[in-house]
């Protein structure tokens, strides 16, 4: 017989590296329905040596990048046992963690997550469910997104939910499934380019607002393939190095100016990508948005400019700011009730399935 209440901690670290975002959550289930409640939250910013490893190591070599996984999850058992500590956290069920991604190449069979190795759980001493997205690039699947069911799960009242971090991605439910995909990258790019002003990020998009949109630029940017691609597709940052950042350099526009124009164009194909999936409803669809983007006021602006009859919703920020971090805890306790947490019909997939390792703490 499964519990009712589970209390997890849910860990992400996203490929914008704001940093490792952990959340103290309890889900419970009654009457076959999902709730969540948010305890203890934080976010634990990445020192400068860490910023440069994970940014550079799409370059490494094997036995490189086995030396940065041991480290990495050294880092991770650290800074969770950290958490831990100050919050007085007792009682869990496990540590869900999805690692950082170094590696995402699905058309090659290739992703790999950094932190999820077995001796993460003996570090925590905690059971840990980790390494989600293998099994379903083994399965033929994009390995990613993966936190559209807990959309389908936990924000059901919303008809689009829309995540902005280093890329952004949308999952929906069409033609009676549940749908979801890549859509840009976000904050891969524009952080990139705030960093060559010296800044972390462009605070609430205000430089990329002062800025002039090149339209050819844009076009061009527009115009890429993968804008085309039906779904399931998924993003890395391979994608951004190989393709938008050498299409942004060769331009001779100032950084404020290829900050306004890729703006501009996340903007143009995330609005391109909800009015076609729009209900004919008169009614106006709600979406939900998270992640760092959120806080990027400009963007939203411009998202609900090119959008048609939407409302926007821009949560509490604990959801706002841990809602992934919260949707990895769901799919570890989803993992430990052997029930399906991936879904083919986002994916790719062969079939839907329960994936994730866990790996049990043993004394």
């Amino acid at each position: 017989m499964f519990k009712e209440t589970y209390h997890i901690i849910g860990v992400m670290s996203g490929t914008s590296l704001d940093g490792i975002d952990m959340a103290e959550v309890t889900l419970t289930i009654k009457n076959n329905t999902w709730s969540y409640a948010f305890m203890a939250v934080e976010t634990v910013k990445y020192a400068s040596d860490w910023i440069n490893k994970l940014k550079n190591a799409i370059h490494f070599s094997a036995v490189e990048l086995e030396v940065l996984n041991q480290e990495y999850t050294k880092l991770l058992a650290k800074e969770i046992n950290l958490f831990i500590s100050k919050n007085s956290i007792t009682n869990l069920d496990a540590i869900c963690s999805h690692g950082h991604t170094i590696l995402h190449q699905p058309e090659n069979g290739i992703t790999l997550q950094i932190g999820n190795l077995p001796q993460l759980s003996q570090l925590i001493k905690q059971t840990v469910v980790c390494d989600f997205r293998v099994q379903d690039v083994e399965l033929g699947g994009q390995g990613a997104p993966l936190v559209p069911i807990g959309d389908k799960i936990l924000f059901s009242e919303y008809d689009f939910c829309l995540n902005l971090g280093g890329f952004s991605n949308i999952s929906m439910t069409f033609q009676e499934n549940r749908i979801a995909f890549d859509i840009s990258p976000v904050n891969t790019v524009l952080n990139f380019y705030s960093n060559q002003l010296g800044l972390e990020f462009d605070d609430k998009g205000s430089i990329a607002k002062s800025g002039k949109i090149n339209q050819n630029l844009k076009q061009e940017l527009d115009n890429l393939d993968f804008y085309a691609q039906a779904f399931p597709k998924s993003l890395g940052f391979e994608f951004v190095k190989d393709t938008i950042i050498p299409i942004l350099e060769k331009s001779k526009e100032t950084t404020k100016n290829k900050l306004a124009t890729f703006t501009e164009h996340i903007a143009f194909q995330i609005a391109k990508t909800i009015n076609f999936y729009l209900s004919a409803s008169e009614e106006k669809q709600k979406i939900l948005i998270t992640g760092g983007g959120a806080y990027n006021l400009h963007l939203i602006e411009r998202i609900n400019y090119f959008s048609r009859n939407i409302e926007i919703v821009i949560p509490d920020t604990k959801t706002l700011e841990f809602k992934e971090a919260l949707l990895f805890g769901l799919l570890g306790v989803l993992k430990l009730r052997n029930e399906i947490n991936v879904l083919k019909s986002v994916t790719g997939a062969k079939k839907d399935h329960s994936s994730g390792k866990v790996f049990k703490y043993s004394v």
